[in-house]
């Protein structure tokens, strides 16, 4: 087991650096976006609905963003990649399918409560694998940037479905 060094202060400033003991913590400090406050503005991709929550507009955020992707039943999208961006998506409902590679040969599904993890440029398609109920995601990125790249990919005929295998998770 890790154990991971733990500081104690007596109070938030014993703790920062000097440039953030000054802030007005009340205008500069948690924001909550409600969900009627989501920003439809943000480069979408054909097949999928994407909205900004957390990004400097709606939050002050300097090096994150984050929203929500919703995929109706049975619907697939486009092929595209996120060029230096690592994302994150978060099933909150429905049944996601991912593909991927040149191609998108490669195939794996992920349900509610499940993460996944989207290196750079990878290039990739979210599909809705239920044909009743839509897939509703939450979806952050590294940076502020708003890149997306909508590719013109032939898809792949034949996919090979991929386990995740690591040291804790062993193919078997």
């Amino acid at each position: 087991m890790i154990a991971w060094p733990l500081k104690t202060a007596t109070k938030a400033e014993d703790t920062m650096p000097d440039a953030n003991k000054d802030v007005d913590w009340r205008n500069q400090g948690v924001r909550i976006v409600k969900s009627t406050e989501m920003d439809f503005n943000t480069p979408q991709t054909p097949g999928m609905t994407r909205a900004a929550a957390i990004n400097m507009a709606k939050a002050g955020a300097n090096k994150l963003w984050a929203g929500t992707v919703d995929v109706q039943p049975n619907a697939k999208t486009g092929a595209h990649h996120h060029g230096h961006l690592e994302s994150i998506i978060y099933v909150v409902k429905g049944r996601a399918r991912m593909r991927w590679g040149e191609s998108l040969e490669f195939m794996a599904e992920a349900e509610p409560g499940d993460f996944i993890y989207v290196p750079p440029y990878v290039p990739h398609q979210e599909i809705n694998a239920s044909t009743d109920e839509p897939l509703e995601c939450v979806l952050v990125r590294s940076d502020q940037e708003p890149v997306v790249v909508n590719l013109d990919i032939e898809p792949a005929e034949e996919v090979e479905e991929v386990r995740w295998v690591d040291p804790n998770h062993p193919d078997g």
